[in-house]
This record gives structure tokens, C-alpha cells and sequence, in this order.
């Protein structure tokens, strides 16, 4: 895989027959009552695995999982084990997924037999993970033969377990997962077919300044969504109401604008409160009262994104264009997620909220490419080196 600093190495070319290997996978789901929730990202970190299987490695798995207190045993913080995300493994995979808890005091523990895969505690509870601590980091390295790098959503942070085992492991490279993300955000960054969109939506320019930024200098075109919207139509001179905004921002909105083309909303749709049984009112831009809500966009701006869309070759997608989970205000967002699904161009879209997005509108199997990552994807789109790619550049060169 060429990457704008290196080379990086990638499982599938590697020979994994009776080699230990590690792979770190973002099994962080939600877990309630003992049972895994939502298994999306179980479900993406199959095809790393059963490729080490099928290779006949011995396969040692390790995540995080939530926000443990480092240092504190599991025992003592029961919510954190990855016990039932373990069983949810093994039913998947079809075989024993025995979870170690004591892999630090004793590694040969971790070391899979005949016929089973090893599933590491939870990552998060020991003590320097978060710090990158080079000890740490050893010892995970001392538990493989190979490294793998398969948990995009945690690429953006130096930690033991993402980047630190990489650096001291015989060999570190890429599972399936992390190089279909880092391909896909390159055929989308670095090599788009032109002309080139960016959609950003979301409650506030300041979380997302960087990536507006970094967009308006590559794309063609870009569209804002969500409040952030709010902040560029104050900067054009229209009222707002009591919406969200960013009053602070508004010159940046205005720099942003002379950028690229950033076409603003013509209608937008409007509440006396943010409710899910709030009336919903059409209204034109120039009409928003004092105390008016703009809680989407208006069928009139939906028909003109649409129709910019359709023009498109490259769309990157992240975040709603008004308050989607509310169905009076899910018209904006469905409308541009049907126009994304009609393009015949490649799209990739990220972030928890888009792909919730995507989700209920069903256009899942119709955006070319969809993002594991949210802040990953996030620091990637706004030009930030991620560092457990980095390292695995670095480990290419070895």
C-alpha cells in the first residue's frame, strides 16, 4: 500500500502459517445485561480474523472497551470485561474464543491452542496503555509473531496497543480493515475523480473548523449542514432566531466562503422548540423569527443539494443536515442521502451520526465506501498523521 510517507506492509501478503499474530480490533459495542447491543464492529473485524485462521495462524485478538480506570483490576470494574463480547466472537466465528485476563503476569496463558482463538482483556485497564508506555508495549509484542493493525477508529491514537506493540513486534503490518479505509480515503483525498464534494454537517463549526478548512482547499464544492449552517447563514446576513450558532465564527464562515462554493440554504424548516413533537414550519431563509428553531433544511434547498450531488464524481460525507432522528426534521438528510445513493460517482462517509443516518434511510449498500472511524476518519480528512499508521509506515521500511 503507497501512502504519502511510505510503504506499508499488508497481512493478506504475509505468510501466517504457524506464526503467533496479534491482532488489535476496535470491538469497543455497547453491552447491556451481559449481551452485545449493536455488533457492527464484531461484524467488520471478521474478514482480519478468519483470514489469520484460514491461514493457520494462532490467533490472538486484543481491544478496548469502554473507559475503564487504568490500573483498576477487571474484577473490581465487571462492566468492563470483554466476557460477553468474547461469546458473541465464538458464535460468529464458530469456535472457542477463550478470554485471558492474567496475559501480563503470564503470557504462555495467552497463547492459543489447537482449534481456539484468544480474545486479550480489555486493553484500556492496564496500567500505560493510554500513555504509550514502552514497557507495556513490549510486552504485547512479546506475545506474536506479527503484529496487525486492524482497528481503524483507534488510529488516531498513540496508545500500547495501537502503536507502541508496532514499534517492538517481529513484524507489524495492516489487516484488511485498516488498508480498505486508508485506500478508500486515499481514492477519495488524494486521487478524486473531479468534480469533488464534501458534505459536513453537525451541531457546531468550532469541532469541525479543521476539516472545513482542509475541505474547502481540495473540494469543488461544499456543503454545510446541521448548525453549522446556522453559523455560515448569519455570516451572510440572514436571522437565525434562537438556533444554534456560533456567533464567534461567523468572519471564519465568511473566509470559508471565499474558499469554494458553499451553497446556503434558500428554505429551512423551523420549530418554537427542539422536540420531537415540535410543529414543524417551512419557511424561507429571510423569514426566521426571533423565536424560531432552524432545525433542518427546507424542500427547496433538499431539491438544489440534489441536484449538486448528481453532478458529482467524489462525495465525502460526515454529518446530518438537520435533526434526523426527529421525523419532521429528517426531510434535509434523506433527501441528500437518497441523492448520495443515486450517484453513480464513489462516496465514503464517516462518523457515528452519518451512519446512523445511513442506516435509517437504507442506503447502506449504495455509499461506495462507509468509515469505521469517526474521529479517525475525522483527523485523516483534515490533513492529521494518524499515528498508528505512521509507525506501521515506518515498520513497512524495515
Amino acid at each position: 500500500m503507497t501512502t504519502p510517507s511510505g510503504t506499508i506492509k499488508r497481512m493478506q501478503d504475509l505468510d501466517l502459517r504457524g506464526k503467533r499474530v496479534l491482532i488489535r480490533e476496535d470491538l469497543n459495542v455497547s453491552v447491556k445485561n451481559g449481551q452485545v447491543g449493536n455488533d457492527t464492529r464484531i461484524v467488520a473485524a471478521l474478514p482480519a480474523l478468519k483470514m489469520a485462521m484460514e491461514a493457520g495462524a494462532r490467533l490472538i485478538v486484543m481491544s478496548h472497551l469502554g473507559r475503564p480506570e487504568e490500573g483498576l483490576p477487571v474484577a473490581d470494574q465487571p462492566d468492563s470485561s470483554l466476557a460477553p463480547v468474547a461469546a458473541h466472537l465464538g458464535h460468529l466465528l464458530g469456535v472457542n474464543v477463550r478470554l485471558v485476563a492474567d496475559y501480563l503476569e503470564n503470557p504462555a496463558a495467552a497463547q492459543p491452542a489447537a482449534g481456539e482463538v484468544v480474545l486479550l482483556e480489555n486493553v484500556r485497564i492496564n496500567q500505560g496503555e493510554k500513555s504509550n508506555d514502552d514497557a507495556l508495549a513490549k510486552q504485547y509484542a512479546a506475545l506474536c509473531d506479527v503484529f496487525v493493525m486492524d482497528a481503524f477508529g483507534t488510529a488516531h491514537r498513540a496508545q500500547a496497543s495501537t502503536h507502541g506493540v508496532a514499534k517492538f513486534a517481529p513484524v507489524a503490518c495492516a489487516g484488511p480493515l485498516l488498508a480498505g479505509e486508508l485506500d478508500a480515503l486515499e481514492k477519495a483525498l488524494q486521487k478524486p475523480e473531479r468534480p469533488m464534494l464534501a458534505i459536513v454537517g453537525g451541531a457546531k463549526v468550532s469541532s469541525k473548523l479543521k476539516v472545513l478548512e482542509s475541505l474547502a482547499d481540495r473540494t469543488d464544492q461544499l456543503i454545510v449542514g446541521g448548525g453549522i449552517a446556522n453559523t455560515f447563514l448569519l455570516a451572510a446576513g440572514y436571522p437565525v432566531g434562537k438556533s444554534l450558532v456560533e456567533t464567534d465564527l461567523v468572519d471564519t464562515a465568511r473566509e470559508l466562503m471565499k474558499k469554494t462554493n458553499i451553497p446556503l440554504p434558500v428554505d429551512v424548516v423551523v420549530a418554537k422548540e427542539f422536540s420531537a413533537d415540535a410543529k414543524a414550519t417551512i419557511k424561507d431563509v429571510s423569514d426566521v423569527s426571533d423565536d424560531d428553531m432552524i432545525l433542518d433544511i427546507g424542500p427547496k434547498t433538499a431539491a438544489v443539494l440534489a441536484d449538486i450531488i448528481a453532478g458529482m464524481k467524489t462525495i465525502i460525507w460526515n454529518g446530518p443536515l438537520g435533526v434526523f432522528e426527529f421525523e419532521a426534521f429528517a426531510g434535509g438528510t434523506r433527501a441528500v442521502a437518497k441523492a448520495i445513493a443515486d450517484n453513480a460517482g464513489f462516496s465514503i462517509a464517516g462518523g457515528g451520526e452519518t451512519i446512523s443516518a445511513i442506516d435509517k434511510f437504507g442506503i447502506t449498500d449504495q455509499v461506495s465506501y462507509i468509515s469505521t472511524g469517526g474521529g479517525a476518519f475525522l483527523e485523516f480528512v483534515q490533513g492529521d498523521v494518524l499515528p498508528a499508521v505512521a509507525i506501521l509506515e515506518t515498520r513497512g521500511q524495515d
